[in-house]
């Protein structure tokens, strides 16, 4: 593209200079019949050149537009880490001093400063920038933990285990880095295509100079080889595939896809059918009540209202469901509050026990006739 527009620009601007300055070497049939001056042809270089600098500078421009995907994913990771000393006292450091096998500690709804292993405390973590799952995850000692991704409303202790460039969320940085540098098939095809288009181009241009030089004029002969070189650059075949792969790969990362090479996003134009591994993907992660059915006889409404109630004290993700109709939550809540992972939880309620369990726990129970006298299960 640059070859055919730097002959061409240069093949204009260069007889243009000699028309100026040495206008007795063209013939007098190329003067102009009213300054007697020779033609030139400045402002077509100047306009062309302009032309191709604003594309330069609109390239430039989505491409620091779509880098910024990069930098937001960047910005994921926090800057600070709280550090556990020998002494057993806390230091707010620098994440980039953070090295690994070091003891942190990650606060309530902080995020989580590198990728580790809890080895203290349990908490649910919101992983949605990693795994696209909307609900947050539970997670106990020993389960491993994501750096960039939000913590609870509970604290836990973790041993760091990858730092630097070695977390996941470099990883996916540099994946997106190098996807936007990939090449496409067809962008494979067009190098091909412009090795032959070129100096085919610069053919006919002369092809054209020489016949327009015997049955025209030096002038016309000049204006016909400059427009063939200037009208066939490839601006589209050289920039158009390299562009859309940059702005695809950048938009993709902003919405959580990430792309790992061009030659996936060309296939994607060709699939008809997307297959989901998991419908949590897909939500919002607000969770909401639709429904609620009584077995028992009890009002649907005063169900949902010692359920409310008994949430209140609970930090599992499920325990802010959002409810069809207001619901005023019942006085003197959750006295023995108690919570097991995984199953319930339980509470006193105006000294009535109440529970909130897993169908299997509620059967065992019923089984073991436990609860069966003073207690109300639901």
């Amino acid at each position: 593209m640059f070859t055919l527009i730097a002959i061409g620009t240069g093949a204009a601007y260069l007889l243009s200079i000699a028309a100026l300055f040495a206008p007795q070497i063209f013939p007098a049939a190329m003067r102009d019949l009213h300054s007697g001056m020779i033609p030139g042809y400045f402002e077509s270089a100047a306009v062309i050149t302009t032309l191709v600098l604003l594309g330069q500078v609109l390239e430039l421009k989505a491409r620091s537009q779509t880098s910024s995907a990069i930098k937001e994913l960047l910005r994921l990771a926090p800057e600070i880490a709280t550090v556990i000393k020998d002494d057993g006292t806390d230091e707010v450091i620098d994440l980039r001093h953070v090295t690994a096998g070091q003891t942190l500690r990650v606060k309530a709804n902080e995020k989580v400063p590198t990728d580790g292993e809890i080895i203290d405390g349990n908490t649910s973590i919101d992983e949605s920038m990693v795994t696209g799952e909307s609900m947050p995850v539970e997670k106990q000692a020993g389960a491993k933990v994501i750096g960039g991704t939000i913590n609870g409303n509970r604290s836990f202790i973790m041993r760091a285990e990858k730092v630097g460039k070695d977390t996941l969320l470099a990883q996916i940085v540099r994946m997106v880095g190098e996807a936007q540098r990939s090449r496409a098939p067809i962008q494979r095809l067009a190098d091909v295509v412009s090795g032959y288009f070129v100096p085919a181009v610069i053919i006919v241009a002369i092809v054209a100079f020489i016949v327009w030089l015997v049955l025209g004029s030096f002038a016309s002969a000049v204006v016909a080889g400059v427009s063939v070189l200037i009208i066939a650059c490839p601006c589209a075949l050289g920039l158009a595939t390299p562009m859309s792969i940059m702005v695809g790969t950048g938009h993709g990362a902003k919405n959580g896809v990430l792309i790992k090479k061009a030659d996936a996003l060309e296939m994607l134009e060709k699939v008809n059918t997307l297959v989901i591994d998991k419908t949590g993907t897909l939500t919002e992660g607000k969770p909401k009540v639709y429904h609620i059915t009584s077995t028992s006889g009890i009002p649907e409404r005063d169900i949902l209202r010692f359920a409310a109630s008994l949430e209140e004290n609970s930090e599992h993700p499920l325990g802010g469901l959002q409810l069809p109709t207001p619901i005023e939550r019942q006085n003197g809540t959750s006295a023995n509050f108690q919570s097991t992972t995984g199953l319930g939880i339980s509470g006193t309620i105006d000294g009535i026990e109440f529970k909130l369990d897993v169908r299997v726990l509620l059967q065992k129970q019923q089984a073991s006739k436990k609860h069966m006298c003073t207690d109300k299960m639901f």
